[in-house]
């Protein structure tokens, strides 16, 4: 990479990894080569890109700095043979354990935009970078906190549930149904938490991918009930991307006066 480029690259990088998402929004995703897996010495690769159409790599790499992998006993795997290429980030991961991981990129931030010189600016950083990095005197400052879960699940063997049980932080998806035991014409049902909570009327997306080769995107939109859970009739196999997102005021940084919360995840719907 030239160093001209360099920081317009990882601006790009920054917004790219940046949640909620919409529909009509560059997609963030984790896409496993597989999610239910056996033998004796398996292993999966992982892309993980934020384009346009699902899964096609043609917009720029999701970052792997916060790459965390949740092995089924509830330990941390390391990733192997990790690279971030012009469209894409791709690793590997060696699924010695029996049961389920939880792969996910989680991001924690704050982000800010004001005018200079007549121009917007825009900023994304953590609170200890803030006041180094951000004007004082920042005409109309506007400050968020971040919180973003990009993530997806494979199973070598027999399920298990260890990975998935949630932080308490954010907004998270909690399984009813396993998130490998997804199959068409069936019916999967899930949960989700904000800060351990239920969240009641959030709006849930859920997109099959190949939306390059069709016309319309063909989402599923469902919402939550009062115990924070939506059900699913899947369509047909494939994989699948869902994405919910929300805001609220509670906020854990003290520059932020309002947070964003958001979620993605990818599901591999199998056939009959």
């Amino acid at each position: 990479m030239k160093r001209s480029l360099a920081p317009a690259f990882a601006l790009a990088l920054a917004l790219a990894a940046a949640l909620p998402i919409t529909a009509s929004a560059h997609k963030a995703w984790l896409m496993p080569s597989q999610t239910v897996v056996a033998g004796e010495d398996p292993w999966i690769t992982v892309d993980a890109a934020v384009s346009n159409d699902l899964f096609y790599f043609n917009h720029v790499p999701l970052r792997l700095d916060n790459i965390a992998v949740i092995a089924p006993d509830g330990s941390k795997v390391e990733t192997q043979n990790g690279a971030t290429g012009k469209y894409r980030s791709v690793f590997d991961v060696e699924l010695a354990q029996q049961g389920t991981y939880r792969i996910a990129v989680a991001n924690h931030s704050l982000t800010g935009r004001w005018e200079q010189d007549g121009k917007p600016r825009r900023w994304r950083g953590t609170a200890d970078t803030f006041a180094s990095e951000v004007p004082k005197d920042a005409k109309n400052l506007e400050v968020g906190e971040s919180v973003s879960r990009v993530e997806t699940f494979v199973t070598n063997g027999s399920p298990n549930d260890v990975a998935l049980k949630p932080s308490g932080v954010g907004l998270e998806l909690v399984p009813v149904t396993h998130p490998n035991d997804l199959f068409a014409g069936e019916e999967a049902t899930f949960r989700f938490q904000v800060d351990g909570k239920p969240a009641a009327g959030l709006a849930v997306e859920i997109t099959r991918g190949g939306t390059r080769y069709r016309n319309a995107q063909d989402e599923i939109k469902v919402t939550t009930d009062a115990n924070g859970e939506f059900s699913v009739t899947w369509p047909e196999a494939g994989m699948y991307w869902l994405d919910a997102s929300t805001e609220d005021d509670k906020v854990s940084m003290p520059q932020a006066k309002q947070r964003r919360l958001g979620y993605v995840a990818t599901l591999e719907v199998l056939p009959q």
